[in-house]
């Protein structure tokens, strides 16, 4: 199987000069290839430029500038130069399904934060001091970097990232051929539902909190935020003021996503330890947290009528903030280590399906938190008759696989 181990990088200062730099010069090469592309459609005999022209230029671009390009791994260019073409594969894609194309965009230096080496050895050495108790990574142009390797890498090492996250470096190793940490059966099976007032409600009637993390920290965000605005949006320089403003956002935003991780292991951690099989709901987040469509006022030209506009953006918040694709797909890599099964199900009705007689209907659902059929009059909580049918559902899933 394949896995992802993610490290902090530990640079000095000269290094971290280093590491900027390389940033700088890989966005500067996306962005002359993407203006190649762009002028090159334009002209007349509307050519077409594909990554295997812009490559073949990389030899002639290094040669030129050797203070600058020449200084980084030919490989890690090629994959910068890749990243734009497969930006440009979606776009035509979306394009053909009548989809939103969105053209592919100039990338500012603050927002080009990850450089890619495809093959360990080839610019970069994943452990580059075998020798030394201190685990280091040899970049190209920056030297030996110290790494704070906190478990050991198993597998064998494909490619190697350099990211940045704020102010701090990361290194990723993707591996292949990880062993599968199998853990030994517990007979268990559970279907679990998730929710915004509980985090997620198994079928054996246990709630997970949810701990609202961005809720949480949303008065000290708002404040960064709102200092953040006073300051111009579009300027040729940031003061330092300005860059600090930015940096405290950034670093909220950061602390919140990594409580949400953290979090999303544990719990998905603990469902895999616990149960055999595990059942969901299939979900599709990005249709459930879209904006109502405006409604026009027939009467009143220009006009728009309520569309519950301001609820619905609540609710949105509420279910980005508990992050349920995160979750699912990191339960489903554990999973898929600890030789545990996962099935998505179909939730459609899954909170208004009476789980004794089968009864269907939206009159069902009392209130938020409680369920009572209006045919036998069984009642429990509406989240744990969802996650009970989702584990029925998964039992008629298996039997048709059977």
């Amino acid at each position: 199987m394949i896995r992802a181990y993610t490290f902090l990088l530990r640079p000095t200062a000269r290094q971290q000069v280093a590491l900027g730099e390389m940033l700088r010069d890989h966005c500067s090469l996306y962005n002359g290839a993407l203006q190649e592309r762009r002028d090159a459609y334009r002209h007349a005999s509307k050519t077409s430029v594909r990554y295997g022209d812009q490559s073949a230029q990389l030899k002639d671009i290094r040669a030129f500038d050797p203070e600058r390009q020449g200084r980084w791994s030919f490989s890690s260019q090629q994959a910068t130069l890749r990243r734009l073409d497969k930006a440009f594969q979606a776009f035509f894609r979306r394009v053909k399904a009548g989809q939103t194309p969105g053209y592919p965009r100039f990338k500012g230096v603050g927002h080009f934060d990850t450089v890619t080496f495809p093959k360990d050895g080839d610019g970069c050495r994943g452990d580059s001091t075998p020798h030394d108790r201190q685990t280091r990574v040899r970049l190209q142009g920056v030297g030996h970097v110290r790494v704070h390797q906190h478990r050991p890498v198993q597998g064998h090492v494909k490619t190697i990232s350099v990211k940045r996250e704020g102010n701090r470096w990361y290194v990723v190793l993707a591996c292949d051929d990880v062993p599968a940490q199998e853990l030994p059966p517990t007979g268990a099976v559970a279907g679990i539902d998730m929710g915004v007032a509980h985090f997620l409600t198994t079928s054996d009637g246990e709630h997970v909190g949810n701990p609202r993390f961005l809720q949480a920290m949303a008065d000290e965000l708002t404040g960064a935020q709102r200092h953040l605005a006073t300051f111009p949006k579009r300027t040729r320089q940031r003061t330092k003021a300005h860059r600090a403003a930015a940096r405290k956002v950034a670093k909220l935003h950061g602390k919140i996503r990594r409580q949400r991780a953290d979090f999303h292991h544990k719990t998905a951690r603990t469902l895999v330890r616990d149960h055999d099989v595990i059942a969901h709901e299939r979900l599709g987040t990005a249709g459930m947290t879209k904006s109502p469509a405006p409604k026009p006022d027939p009467d009143r030209p220009g006009g728009f009528l309520p569309n519950g506009a301001a609820a619905k953006a609540g609710l949105n918040r509420s279910i980005l903030d508990a992050g349920w694709a995160q979750f699912l797909g990191i339960l489903a890599n554990k999973a898929e280590s600890a030789g545990r099964l996962v099935i998505p199900v179909d939730a459609r009705n899954t909170s208004r399906t009476c789980p004794e007689c089968g009864h269907v209907a939206k009159e069902n659902r009392v209130t938020q938190a409680k369920f009572e059929c209006t045919v036998c009059g069984f009642a429990a909580n509406a989240d744990h008759v969802g996650a009970t049918n989702v584990l029925l559902r998964a039992g008629l899933v298996l039997c048709a696989a059977a």
